[in-house]
């Protein structure tokens, strides 16, 4: 009879354990105090960097600017990177480390995920374990030069400013079905969220019954490493990506075949799409990512 009673006081306890968890860590983001930058509640000039997401001090969502002068007097790095591919030859990149940036604003400190946001909406993402190992920076000069005299993108359309990010060195610390990671090395970066990884990711992972199967697991590690650049869930709005992540299943599970071969070449399916292809996709990983996004209709249906 005691062994009944403790499992039921247990089973009670158990939420309200994860409830004062939750509290106690939200107090302690609350605690955090404000940067000691000085943010500013609105854009004086095209080369501010727009912040938001969860910043320490600040009501979740609140958005924030911070003027290029407040950038430089952050702590920042310099070195000669030979493997940028934004770069065609070695290039002299200087600015401040994004562990720094995450240090100096996010509610979470060093354990919050930074997105950096591009002027046309396409994203990439740092958790903690990407920032450690490849230790990116926003860079706030190339070649000793601000944004007014950067080089141009390869394809000669593009600004490259206001800000984008680097590494010093970039290898790949993991593979996925023999997929190497890929640098996120984006530019054109007008803004960065700082966010809780779980929150994040936790969005994307794959639900319903099939949600632990390898291949399925697989799916959802290279929709997040290549996938999510572009598209996302309903509720981010509009994204770089026409279709959401809800399109992307309906579309993966109407006809397995065409979304392959839009993967690998999408101009060959649609004439008019944006999206670059992925010709170097074995079948095991479209296979993945095919029943990765079916898991979200599988949860419908269940």
């Amino acid at each position: 009879m005691r062994q009944r009673w403790l499992i039921v006081v247990l089973a009670l306890a158990a939420p309200m354990v994860v409830a004062f968890g939750r509290a106690q860590a939200q107090a302690e983001r609350n605690a955090r105090p404000k940067p000691a930058l000085s943010l500013q509640e609105k854009r004086g000039s095209a080369l501010d960097l727009e912040v938001g997401g969860d910043l320490a001090g600040l009501p979740p969502g609140a958005v924030r600017y911070l003027t290029r002068e407040d950038l430089q007097k952050l702590p920042q790095t310099s070195y000669v990177v030979t493997d940028d591919a934004n770069f065609s030859a070695a290039t002299g990149i200087r600015g401040v480390p994004l562990q720094i940036l995450a240090r100096e604003l996010a509610a979470d400190g060093e354990k919050a995920l930074l997105v950096a946001i591009c002027g046309d909406l396409y994203r990439a993402h740092y958790p903690r374990s990407y920032v450690q190992a490849h230790r990116p920076l926003l860079a706030l000069e190339i070649n000793g030069k601000g944004p007014a005299g950067w080089p141009k993108s390869k394809d000669g359309s593009s600004e490259m400013g206001p800000y984008l990010i680097s590494h010093p060195h970039f290898a790949p610390s993991f593979k996925i079905l023999g997929n190497d990671e890929e640098a996120q090395i984006p530019w054109g970066v007008v803004r960065l969220e700082f966010r809780a990884e779980q929150a994040v990711f936790g969005e994307i992972s794959p639900p319903g019954p099939s949600a632990e199967d390898a291949t399925v697991q697989a799916g959802y590690r290279i929709a997040r490493e290549n996938c999510l650049r572009c598209h996302g869930p309903s509720r981010y709005g509009r994204l770089k990506g026409q279709i959401n992540w809800a399109g992307i299943a309906f579309f993966a599970d109407a006809s397995a075949s065409e979304f392959a071969a839009y993967v690998r070449n999408p101009r060959r399916v649609a004439p008019s799409a944006q999206m670059p292809g992925n010709p170097q996709y074995s079948d095991e990983t479209v296979q993945a990512l095919i029943a990765y996004f079916r898991s979200f209709l599988a949860k419908a249906k269940s």
